[in-house]
């Protein structure tokens, strides 16, 4: 299953936004740095109110929805790339996953000490950044001499291929600034996928406000620098009160729905930030829709139909013939596939066919 990884420095939210975020207690929440040493998975539901409506047009019996895993991996601090703190560690959990979200602070508050002695989040993401490049730098500077010397051997056209990027990606680095940053290209992008660079992976800026901020984030000064620093290198920023998410947990969906209409919001920071990291990790969900259930699955943008078949059992894609493919919003509007059909809104597609996120499916196989 393919990982976000929670991260940011000591005491900005990190523990309770995971604890939000998976609706469990399992998190250390505490007010001292590393709390959090091992980190903390959870598999979380992917939030997609269609399933509701396809539950209601199919009485099904229940709704299956897709699930994203979270780590919530220990706080960093300056000279983690060297082994301070648990700098070592921390580099190594992060590695394995596919994507990270950096719980940035934007809220004061007198009671709960911060690691620099001051809140402002621009500083906060640069130590972490400096930290993830300085370790990409070692990295990289080890497969140049390794590629320097394949080009040289043998004129390996891998290797000076591979020397061109670095010498784009080597200025960005010694910056102190994220691969990311670096304007590769496509290509360029999946060759560096490879070398498993901590700075090359997609981010998600979570701006951790208080509530009052909540329904105008923008509103806020420390939020501003942080929308402006994730444009400039091209990341996605998420508002979000950790406080208040994980105080919602804890009520009945019709009361959360209550306390959020209360505070000018049409759905939680947390739903948003799930949503977010499931796009950002390159996911979108096809559907099945059947009187026993209504089930999204998760499958990478750009699947074909029989591969997407494969998720539902190996069978299906083995002896793949045909997809019979209603769009969502096509079938809510007729009311029923078979409405669908002689509208002629239902469509037959084969082995070439590329999936749609929202496409309700009814595979054909032959085994």
């Amino acid at each position: 299953m393919l990982q976000a990884g929670i991260v940011g420095l000591p005491n900005v939210g990190k523990s309770t936004l995971f604890n939000a975020l998976t609706a469990q207690e399992a998190a250390l929440a505490a007010n001292y740095p590393f709390a959090t040493i091992e980190p903390n998975v959870g598999v979380v539901e992917v939030p997609d109110e269609r399933l509701a409506v396809l539950q209601k047009l199919n009485n099904a019996q229940k709704i299956v929805p897709a699930t994203v895993e979270f780590l919530d991996i220990a706080g960093l601090v300056r000279g983690a790339s060297k082994g301070e703190g648990l700098g070592n560690q921390f580099l190594a959990n992060i590695r394995e996953t596919h994507a990270v979200i950096q719980v940035v602070r934007c809220f004061e508050d007198e009671n709960i000490v911060h690691v620099e002695g001051s809140v402002d989040p621009i500083r906060d993401i640069e130590t972490i950044q400096i930290e993830l490049a300085l370790a990409d730098l070692g990295s990289i500077e080890k497969r140049k001499d390794k590629a320097t010397r394949g080009a040289k051997s043998g004129g390996d056209k891998d290797a000076k291929r591979e020397l061109e990027i670095i010498e784009k990606i080597l200025p960005v680095l010694e910056e102190g600034r994220p691969v990311r940053a670096a304007g590769l290209s496509d290509d360029e992008r999946e060759i560096v996928k490879k070398w498993f660079l901590l700075t090359s992976k997609p981010t998600i800026y979570a701006a951790n406000v208080d509530e009052a901020t909540l329904a105008d984030p923008e509103s806020n000064p420390h939020v501003q620098k942080v929308l402006a620093h994730a444009k400039a290198e091209n990341s996605d920023v998420v508002p979000i009160c950790a406080k208040l998410e994980a105080e919602l947990v804890a009520l009945d969906p019709a009361e959360r729905d209550e306390y959020l209409k209360d505070l000018g919001l049409t759905s939680s920071g947390v739903d948003k930030l799930i949503k977010a990291a499931y796009h950002m990790l390159g996911l979108m969900s096809f559907l099945t829709a059947g009187e026993k259930e209504v089930r999204a699955w998760t499958i990478p943008i750009g699947t074909k139909a029989p591969q997407a078949a494969g998720e539902i059992h190996t069978d299906i894609e083995r002896g793949f013939i045909r997809a019979e493919i209603v769009s969502y919003d096509d079938l809510v509007a007729c009311g029923s596939r078979k409405a669908a059909s002689e509208k002629g809104l239902a469509r037959l597609e084969g082995k070439e066919y590329v999936m749609q996120d929202g496409d309700v499916v009814d595979f054909r196989f032959n085994v």
